[in-house]
């Protein structure tokens, strides 16, 4: 009965020890955990080979309103300090292609876009709505995490960005 005992224990506080764990694996501050997705042409964007560029990790999806907003403000801000070695790469969980095809046609990204239709990558950087985006410094930290998308939100986001790529 002892034993029985340990294991249900063991088996409940396993669990929400990996949870914590996970929730913690995109914190401000933390290294910005592992991102190797492919483009829709096939080709591999690690984090790894970023490094040394800012960069503004975003998660999407073809039926989120908020992210329609969001890709032209990320498309000015890759114009606007692409060449000071900011970069966005938007990472899209749609199951299926041709939803988010759909969506890039109606709202074309001017930045990098690569798939994971698994959702194995949203899972491991702890993303919990859409749009969910991580700003990572050039050493690969994660300098600021924001949940959604809000006009107000859009002067500090720039501005973080812009200390960042000065700071480089």
């Amino acid at each position: 009965m002892k034993t029985l005992r340990l294991l249900l224990l063991s088996l409940l506080i396993l669990p929400a020890g990996w949870c914590a764990i996970v929730a913690h694996a995109a914190d401000v501050g933390a290294k910005a955990p592992a991102l190797a997705l492919p483009t829709a042409g096939g080709e591999t964007v690690t984090l790894e080979g970023l490094r040394g560029k800012v960069v503004y990790v975003d998660f999407w999806a073809s039926w989120c309103g908020p992210c329609r907003k969001s890709f032209p403000w990320m498309a000015d801000m890759q114009k606007k300090y692409g060449s000071s070695g900011f970069t966005v790469v938007a990472v899209n969980v749609d199951k299926k292609r041709p939803d988010a095809e759909r969506f890039l046609q109606s709202t074309p990204a001017q930045f990098t876009v690569v798939y994971d239709p698994a959702g194995a990558t949203p899972a491991t950087w702890s993303v919990k709505a859409m749009p969910s985006s991580f700003l990572v410094d050039a050493k690969g930290s994660v300098a600021f995490v924001e949940s959604g998308f809000r006009d107000e939100d859009i002067p500090e986001l720039e501005g973080r960005i812009k200390a960042l790529v000065a700071a480089k």
